[in-house]
């Protein structure tokens, strides 16, 4: 079967989730590459990827391409549900033949209702969806593929899951296909050199971060490695097959999880010269830094979360205060450019522990940041938490235009204080004498970097502008203004 997989379009700047983290539109235009679909499609010749988002692709455009195709694989998310069922049933419209299968973490979470949600899904593949959506492309009938979901006889029928890829270096490139089918110089992540790329050496993650999406809806705990020589040669391809590649980017859940494997693959990368960065935790040791560092890393991205001690403890991170300080301590002796990711909202968050957030991540000076709201993604163990403690709201998790909007309170905290807090945050951090000449100094020296960090500025100030006028028209009698910058 011919088949299309569909990142689709949605909001204005909507990186909907087939590669991302955090399912939104985020602060600056970012867009990330949509890795999982990228697997089957490098299975199946004679398919196609699209990635509407950073290509530009209406909606429309994307309705008008059901009739070259006989299945259609759609990676949703729990944000952009809705329009993606409304771009299915177009596109079943124009082709009534197309087979429509949807894939990603809601469909894991709830098969049914996504079922019930449309007629014009056919089946979905629960979990990594690989084998599946290539053995049913080849012929073979639903009901003998694993860990799928479609309709029998009025009502519902799920295979029995078909657990986890166990060999990963069985599993094609995904940058072949990104050769094939994808514009690298469409992707933009602002702390990333342009153009980069990304891709996977293993899948799952051991860590029990309550609020993560990923391993407890999608990939599993349980962590499955690539071989170093494997990894080292598509790394080794892609850098010698895109000429204008700056950089590329391992986008694993943890990259440097385990100190042994980490320096293992260091030694294979090292000889091929070439700039790239990673996904790290904050417990990573000195050597592990250093090897990586030797073989080329330039910037780790660093889930922080919080500066509270017990605010991680309550989200089973697994890593502690004092960790991140002497982990920061030795990234800046070794020169590695950090960028440190937190969220505002998590289980137990007072006024109080954003206080010492905010302190914390001051006082680590990470070269950026990215502010979040937590969200309780159903699925994880975060939304049993709020859900049990009554903590959810019926508002949605993103405004009209796909940017995070809370959808939790907590007692004395409500929601529009949480956003007031992400824009003090970034005010507090940012607009400090010496991040202020740390970003100008890039601009001075760079033309390319002075016109994007130009873009990058208006963007973040425009959305800026638009949450404070939110919280001044929402806060309630009792909230707290704060000292936003």
């Amino acid at each position: 079967m011919r088949t299309l997989f569909l990142n689709p379009p949605s909001f204005e700047r909507f990186d909907g989730g087939a590669g991302s983290r955090w399912p939104a539109s985020r602060e600056i235009e970012s867009y990330w590459y949509p890795v999982w679909l990228c697997y089957p499609a490098g299975m199946l010749p004679d398919s196609k990827v699209v990635d509407a988002p950073p290509h530009g692709i209406s909606i429309e455009r994307t309705v008008a391409m059901a009739g070259d195709f006989e299945l259609l694989v759609l990676f949703t998310s729990t944000p952009g549900f809705q329009v993606d069922v409304k771009i299915a049933e177009m596109m079943k419209d124009t082709n009534p033949k197309l087979k429509v299968a949807f894939v990603g973490p809601p469909v894991s979470v709830n098969p049914e209702g996504t079922l019930r949600a449309s007629k014009a899904i056919d089946f979905l593949v629960r979990r990594e969806f690989d084998r599946q959506i290539v053995d049913y492309a080849n012929g073979r009938p639903l009901e003998e593929l694993p860990g799928v979901s479609f309709r029998e006889n009025g009502g519902f029928r799920h295979t029995p899951d078909g657990g986890f890829v166990e060999n990963l270096d069985s599993l094609p490139w995904v940058t072949k296909v990104y050769h094939r089918d994808l514009d690298i110089t469409r992707y933009n992540v602002p702390f990333l050199l342009h153009p980069y790329l990304s891709f996977y050496t293993s899948r799952g993650c051991p860590a029990m971060c309550t609020f993560c999406l990923w391993p407890q809806t999608h990939s599993g705990h349980r962590w499955r490695l690539r071989s170093s020589d494997d990894v080292a040669a598509e790394f080794r391809y892609a850098a010698e097959t895109f000429p204008n590649l700056k950089e590329i980017f391992f986008d694993d859940d943890t990259f440097n999880y385990q100190r042994a494997r980490t320096i293992d693959l260091c030694a294979k990368l090292k000889p091929v010269k070439f700039t790239w960065s990673c996904t790290s935790r904050a417990t990573t040791d000195y050597e592990t830094l250093k090897a990586m560092k030797e073989a080329g890393c330039r910037l780790l991205v660093v889930g922080f979360e919080s500066g509270d001690p017990q605010i991680l403890k309550n989200i089973k991170k697994g890593a502690t205060v004092d960790m991140a300080q002497r982990f920061m301590a030795n990234c800046k002796k070794l020169g590695l450019v950090v960028h440190g990711d937190f969220i505002v909202g998590l289980p137990g968050e007072t006024r109080e522990s954003l206080r010492r957030t905010v302190d914390f991540a001051k006082r680590l000076d990470c070269e950026t940041v990215q502010v979040s709201i937590a969200h309780p993604f159903p699925g994880t163990e975060f939304y049993d938490y709020a859900t049990r403690n009554g903590l959810l709201t019926i508002d949605s998790m993103t405004d009209e235009t796909g940017h995070q909007m809370p959808n939790l309170v907590y007692p004395g905290l409500d929601r529009t204080e949480l956003l007031d807090w992400v824009e003090r945050f970034y005010g507090e951090y940012y607009f400090r004498p010496r991040v202020i000449w740390r970003v100008a100094r890039k601009a001075i020296f760079n033309n390319a970097e002075r016109r994007r960090l130009y873009k990058e500025a208006r963007e973040y100030l425009a959305l800026r502008a638009k949450r404070k006028k939110y919280v001044a028209e929402h806060r309630g009698p009792g909230a707290s203004a704060g000292t936003a910058v």
